[in-house]
């Protein structure tokens, strides 16, 4: 039989850096959840990306038991990799603070894409391609077209 699921929460922890200070220790311990135990199958899991930030979803059950899923690194931070920069522009639309190329979007949406809800790596080129602009970050030359 399944167990009933009481909630979900979600969070952004830096990878092999889970610890039950805040914003962990809070989210997980009112909800009943065992913190170190998360903390503890979190890092063993996230050893492989050490200061990445990772958007994690817990599902906790209400036999206080609870399952996790761990997933790609936002695009806005995988911008900011490519990028070399420390954070977007204050004011995108008048002044830009870098500039990628096409196959830097390319890397970073196939990389995304599990995460994403589109089908082709068209589609997810054209939502990073949008994430940067929103950023302040130019992309270089036209949209490659597949033919």
């Amino acid at each position: 039989m399944a167990k009933e699921i009481a909630g979900q929460i979600k969070l952004q922890i830096k990878g092999g850096a889970a610890n039950p200070s805040p914003p962990v220790g809070p989210a997980l311990g009112s909800k009943g959840i065992n913190i170190m135990e998360f903390c503890k199958q979190f890092n063993a899991r996230t050893q492989d990306k050490p200061g990445k930030v990772l958007p994690v979803v817990i599902t906790y059950y209400a036999d206080k038991s609870f399952d996790f899923v761990v997933k790609t690194p936002p695009v806005a931070i995988q911008l900011l990799e490519v990028s070399k920069q420390k954070s977007g522009s204050a004011e995108p639309n008048r002044k830009k603070v870098a500039e990628i190329t096409w196959n830097e979007v390319k890397t970073i949406a196939e990389d995304k894409m599990v995460d994403l809800n589109c089908f082709t790596v068209d589609a997810a080129m054209k939502m990073v391609a949008g994430t940067a602009r929103s950023m302040g970050i130019a992309v270089k030359g036209e949209f490659p077209v597949n033919n």
